[in-house]
């Protein structure tokens, strides 16, 4: 038993004689050191040749009007002439010749009242105008006849061939002949008077422009009950609403603590939000002298001094109120771009404007300040550049937008 146990044990020592076999090596850690390594440089290489984060900024539009610029307010588009149509009489309206954007001159017939009723009155008036006439041209008639009898009476007077009383009689006859006349000429112009406060009545039927204008807004259909002087329910008060858009012009609430900077006939500029790419040239017309209490302002009328079809109103505006009048191209926009955005290379002013991912060396030339900008050419508005590019950017350089 003894024996055995030592052979066993000898089996558990390790022979390290030089006959002894050799351990087995971990073959695959080479292979991983390698792998690290390739990582490791591609990581480097990505980095080193990799996009390069840059800061951008767009090339925008700007008005040299900035620079001349004391005053900025908001309002509104309103015209100086405007009137609500209507007519004294009262009736159903039977018809309407505008419509909504109708343009109209003055005096011209733009709807009409139901004028039966007025019409009866006025044929009535001027029949009884042919009455008085009439009863007129028989008294006429009368005082013809009285003075020919009172003439041959004053003849037989004087021989005694005809009595005092026969006399006394003709020469009364005479002046009431003449009474006659007057009245009825009174009475005439009694009948012409009522004919033309009739004729006035059916005048009021009909509805004319008071001026030239366009139809804003149609207050009424035909059939509709006119009566201008009364709150009624199912009547309307006025037909039509024209304005004279010859005399348009913007209101604006400025502060009370601004108003020492406006004065009357100030030059101003006008932009409408329903035509944003166009400055109008405007001109202060007055200034209102009140003050809203409860918002501190007063009330500034610009007019237009140039006139576009295209301008409505109540259509929102911005004025720019300025220093001086602006000539024809400080109205028109310029590019402009952050200074910083343009650097010197060789001696040349040039902008690095990134397109595909990289950035493109541009020469550019360089204006008058704008406010915090200053004009280019070369580049187009809505172009993205590089902003502050520093020493080392290149032309064709790869780029990318930094996050902010």
């Amino acid at each position: 038993m003894t024996r055995l146990a030592d052979q066993d044990l000898s089996r558990l020592k390790i022979d390290r004689g030089p006959h002894a076999a050799p351990p087995r090596r971990r073959r695959w850690l080479p292979y991983v050191a390698i792998a690290v390594a390739l990582a490791v440089a591609a990581a480097i290489a990505f980095k080193v040749a990799g996009p390069t984060a840059v800061e951008t900024v767009t090339v925008s539009s700007a008005y040299p009007s900035q620079n001349y610029t004391l005053l900025n307010a908001t309002g509104y588009v309103v015209p100086q002439r405007k009137a609500a149509v209507a007519s004294k009489a009262q009736g159903r309206l039977e018809w309407l010749g505008v419509l909504e954007g109708s343009r109209v001159k003055k005096d011209e017939i733009i709807a009409r009242i139901e004028s039966r009723d007025v019409g009866a009155t006025l044929a009535q008036a001027t029949a009884q105008v042919k009455v008085a006439q009439a009863n007129l041209e028989l008294q006429l008639a009368e005082l013809r006849d009285a003075e020919v009898n009172l003439r041959r009476s004053e003849q037989l007077l004087g021989p005694k061939a005809i009595s005092v009383q026969q006399y006394d009689a003709d020469l009364a006859r005479f002046k009431k002949a003449q009474a006659s006349v007057s009245n009825s000429r009174a009475a005439i112009a009694s009948a012409q008077a009522n004919a033309q406060a009739a004729q006035v009545s059916v005048d009021q039927t009909v509805i004319r422009a008071p001026f030239d204008g366009v139809v804003l807004i149609k207050h009424a259909n035909v059939g509709d009950n006119i009566t201008p002087f009364s709150s009624a329910s199912d009547t309307k008060g006025a037909v039509v609403t024209i304005a004279d858009m010859d005399t348009l012009e913007v209101e604006a609430d400025v502060a009370e603590s601004n108003i020492a900077k406006i004065r009357a006939d100030q030059p101003c500029l006008l932009q409408l939000d329903a035509l944003p790419d166009m400055r109008f040239a405007g001109q202060v017309s007055r200034i209102v002298p009140t003050v809203d209490r409860s918002k501190a302002t007063v009330l500034v009328k610009v007019r237009f001094v140039d006139r576009d079809a295209r301008v409505l109103p109540d259509m929102s505006a911005k004025i720019a109120f300025l220093s001086k009048p602006l000539a024809e191209q400080d109205r028109k926009p310029v590019v402009a771009v952050q200074p910083a955005a343009i650097v010197t290379r060789d001696d040349r002013k040039v902008v690095f404007v990134v397109h595909d991912g990289k950035a493109q060396e541009k020469a550019v030339t360089t204006g008058e300040r704008i406010g915090e900008l200053v004009a280019v050419g070369g580049v187009a508005a809505g172009d993205v550049l590089v902003l502050a590019p520093g020493d080392k950017l290149r032309d064709g350089a790869r780029v990318t937008a930094a996050k902010k």
